[in-house]
């Protein structure tokens, strides 16, 4: 079925313990797009500066991703650099310049509003709510938040999650937002605030799945080749959208099946710096690693 995902397009630079990248494709939507276009067809909306080279798509469309959504403004693309020591848990940010993409009001295209799956990849909550009231009832919908929005932009973000399905964030972001050290506290006071279903993020510990039927956690597959961990946030939520999309329904069966397919295009992404280690994976490598994961977990 249908999915869209509206989310910034960037050039990252990025220093490791393995290397560094210099302006090199990146941002949440088109880090989300190729992790979900191993599952299926999808849209894009985002906006780009005129310094952006529109052949870089030319990738994304041979993989399925409409991009007919994406804007040229004047100005300067989204540039953001940052760099990663130790456990490379998380990201220290030395520079972000918005550009083009802090005025960004998405315009979703006429033939893109029937998407019955969508995907609101960070962003401030106004923008996220202007985008669903352009939608034609979306069947699910699940949106990415930050701390900065829990700060500056609370009771946005808290009318958002009651219009939305789903929320993905990571465990600090979750204890944040509830104000729970205890994660499984955390998640069970998401729901509380309107989405049926809760996807916490813990790096290289996994992730958890919480509604108000089930609770499900998953470890990380055990990579041992981590060279970048940009991007895998959004890889994770496109493996697990696509996989939702591909499917064509939301069951505790696909909802499980998701969050491993997720978790497996996040283990790819992190393996090499921007899009290099996912363009050397094919969908069906993507699923022999998901059953090597299938063996991993099995009790």
């Amino acid at each position: 079925m249908s999915l869209l995902v509206v989310g910034s397009i960037a050039f990252d630079s990025v220093e490791t313990p393995f290397g560094k990248a210099e302006t090199a494709l990146g941002g949440s939507a088109l880090y989300f797009s190729y992790a979900a276009s191993y599952f299926t067809h999808l849209r894009l909306v985002g906006v780009v500066g005129r310094d952006f080279p529109m052949v870089a798509l030319d990738e994304f469309k041979r993989r399925g991703v409409d991009c007919s959504g994406v804007e040229v403004a004047d100005g300067d693309t989204f540039r953001w650099s940052g760099k990663y020591e130790g456990d490379m848990s998380v990201a220290q940010t030395i520079e972000t310049k918005l550009n083009v993409f802090g005025n960004f009001q998405p315009k979703i295209p006429a033939g893109f509003r029937d998407s019955r799956f969508v995907f609101l990849a960070n962003g401030a909550p106004t923008t996220q709510m202007a985008v669903l009231k352009q939608m034609d009832k979306p069947d699910f919908v699940v949106a990415d938040t930050m701390n900065l929005w829990m700060r500056i932009a609370k009771p946005d973000l808290l009318n958002l999650l009651k219009n939305v399905s789903g929320l993905i964030l990571n465990d600090e972001e979750a204890r944040e937002l509830s104000g729970q050290r205890n994660l499984i506290r955390a998640g069970r006071e998401i729901l509380k605030l309107g989405p049926r279903i809760v996807v916490v993020k813990k790096g290289e510990h996994g992730a958890f799945l919480f509604s108000e039927f089930v609770q499900f956690a998953l470890p990380a597959y055990p990579t041992d080749d981590v060279k970048d961990p940009t991007g895998a946030g959004d890889s994770f939520a496109g493996g697990f959208m696509g996989s939702l999309a591909a499917a064509g329904k939301v069951t505790l069966s696909t909802l499980k099946r998701a969050m491993a397919y997720g978790t497996i295009c996040a283990s790819v992404n992190v393996e090499d710096f921007s899009f290099a280690a996912m363009r050397r994976t094919n969908r069906e490598q993507v699923d022999r690693r998901f059953e090597e994961f299938l063996q991993f977990i099995q009790i």
